[in-house]
């Protein structure tokens, strides 16, 4: 099935939008309103961001923009133009062990926003120094696990080395 066939008509002339997504070159001709997570979900099938509430609240849909963790549902696909976008499909799955085995995961809606927070707060330690780890993760929503597993996960993760 063509992923464009799950888009709403557009309802305004298309726009070119060239952006770097997982490494990759990529050029999307796009309504100038569509949100960043349905370019990424629909018409590029990347659909490991989830979009757990369309708002900005829940981190589901968090994906790396020029190095910032920003929630997708809430970014037009226009404001990526010659950005490095990085998805949860970026990340080998082997890398995930320490937060998958501390049961920081139940239902996997959070996961993706949760392991992309993790990865960004890996890349940069500094961030350690002026917020605590609490702080850092709470953009991210969980409504199974309670918080304890996944900031032990992420704990673990960030002392192994791994997301």
């Amino acid at each position: 099935m063509d992923a464009d066939a799950n888009m709403p008509p557009m309802s305004r002339p298309p726009i070119e939008v060239p952006f770097t997504l997982n490494g990759m070159e990529v050029t999307v001709s796009i309504d100038p309103a569509e949100r960043l997570l349905d370019t990424l979900r629909y018409r590029l099938g990347m659909t490991g961001s989830k979009e757990g509430c369309g708002e900005g609240e829940c981190g589901a849909c968090t994906v790396h923009v020029d190095d910032i963790p920003v929630n997708s549902c809430l970014i037009p696909t226009y404001q990526v133009r010659n950005a490095q976008v990085r998805t949860i499909e970026s990340i080998d799955p082997s890398d995930v062990g320490a937060l998958l085995s501390s049961g920081a995961t139940q239902c996997g809606a959070c996961t993706p926003g949760v392991v992309m927070t993790a990865v960004w707060v890996r890349e940069h330690p500094e961030l350690l120094e002026t917020h605590t780890l609490r702080e850092l993760m709470a953009g991210n929503l969980c409504r199974c696990t309670g918080y304890d597993g996944i900031i032990d996960g992420v704990r673990r993760s960030l002392d192994e080395g791994q997301p």
